[in-house]
């Protein structure tokens, strides 16, 4: 029996924290629109009212399964609260990281320096909460469905979310350093966004397969970056090579 809940409470914690990943890319994508110094003081919030919000939909679990009600039919499709928040979910995450995009691509916006005026903590704040209540009753509705004690649902929230708040820090500052990761974590928002939108049309889109997309997108990128900085660091090797050669010349102090 305690084997069983240990198993269980290992299962959640690595689920919450896979999913607690969308959060973080999204999170440090907003930061950066925010002053240097404001940036940390952002991500750390963001995660806490996350972890705030998924406890406090679990002392309302009964109310979050209700969601999972129909409300209404749409071409044989059964609609229900979990799926108008999803779907909205969705659509925002499509809207936001299609703007992103755009922004860094297509135009000088992101060189530009931090807007107060247009990008106010607050503001930034309500869309991260926004994402958080859709990623929180996707989350506490599937680990409804995973285990029945409901103190391992608390410990696992806790876990997790003190594992996102050292990881975020790393995340997103390797995000932001390298240009082609931004946009590969806004292409992972996207589909993120396309899968929510699915779910909530009960077109099912097995998490493994998009997750293994965005691990082999990453992994990609991440033997692009390496073989970049190898082919940068021969350069620089060769172009050291070349001044010595000048330097050691016996013509190299001749002077006309």
């Amino acid at each position: 029996m305690i084997a069983d809940a240990i198993v269980a409470l290992l299962t959640l914690i690595l689920l919450e924290v896979i999913l607690g990943i969308d959060n973080i890319i999204f999170i440090s994508i907003l930061s950066q629109k925010l002053p240097e110094k404001k940036r940390n003081k952002f991500r750390l919030l963001g995660i806490g009212l996350a972890m705030i919000m998924r406890l406090g939909l679990l002392a309302l679990i009964s109310w979050v399964m209700h969601l999972e009600l129909k409300l209404f039919t749409v071409f044989k499709i059964e609609i229900t609260g979990k799926d108008l928040i999803l779907i909205a979910g969705g659509l925002f995450l499509l809207y936001k990281s299609t703007k992103e995009i755009f922004t860094r691509t297509e135009t000088d916006e992101e060189d530009k320096a931090p807007n107060p005026k247009k990008n106010t903590f607050g503001l930034l704040m309500l869309e991260v909460l926004l994402l958080d209540l859709v990623f929180s009753i996707d989350s506490i509705i599937t680990a409804v469905g995973m285990v029945d004690q409901l103190w391992i649902m608390y410990v696992a929230v806790g876990v997790s979310v003190i594992i996102m708040l050292f990881a975020s820090k790393p995340i997103s500052n390797f995000i932001m350093k390298h240009p082609s990761f931004k946009i590969l974590a806004l292409c992972f928002l996207m589909l993120i966004g396309v899968a929510l939108i699915a779910e909530g049309l009960d077109l099912k889109i097995p998490k493994g397969y998009i997750y293994f997309s965005m691990a082999f997108a990453f992994l990609t990128d991440i033997i692009q970056l390496y073989l970049h900085k190898r082919k940068e660091k021969k350069e620089a090797v060769r172009q050291l090579k070349k001044k010595n050669e000048i330097i050691a010349s016996p013509h190299a102090d001749n002077v006309d």
